[in-house]
């Protein structure tokens, strides 16, 4: 898709979205108990915490509980959150020139999923290997 301005919040989240809908079905119903949040940049608390100085650094972050950490009879309370930095991306995306903004944002997408999921990175690159 080529944009003729800088891609919109509404338009990551929608490439996330297409992303999540090209998980295999067994995964959907897990993949969608997980809400997906966009924005520019993450809060300076976050990047307090993280101790990263440069908020351009920080393209995507899992919150919540990983589905290998929950259990019947202690359920998590919160709500699983992935949220996908819209400049972070768009800088990193302008830079590299090599990948599409569609597959930039699958890898950010798949890679925050991985953590509810409790995958390897090994298995995050082999489900985006799967669904090209």
């Amino acid at each position: 898709m080529l944009y003729q301005t800088a891609p919109t919040a509404e338009d990551i989240l929608g490439l996330a979205e297409a992303c999540i809908a090209r998980l295999p079905g067994h995964m959907q119903a897990a993949a969608g108990a997980v809400r997906i949040i966009v924005e520019d940049y993450a809060e300076d608390e976050i990047l307090d915490e993280m101790k990263i100085d440069d908020a351009l650094e920080l393209s995507g972050l899992y919150s919540g509980v990983p589905l290998i950490h929950e259990s019947v009879t202690h359920p998590s309370m919160q709500t699983p959150l992935v949220y996908l930095y819209r400049l972070p991306i768009l800088f990193e995306w302008a830079a590299r020139g090599d990948v599409t903004l569609d597959e930039l944002v699958s890898h950010v997408t798949i890679h925050e999923y991985g953590h509810h999921f409790g995958w390897s990175d090994e298995e995050m690159h082999r489900l985006l290997d799967s669904m090209d």
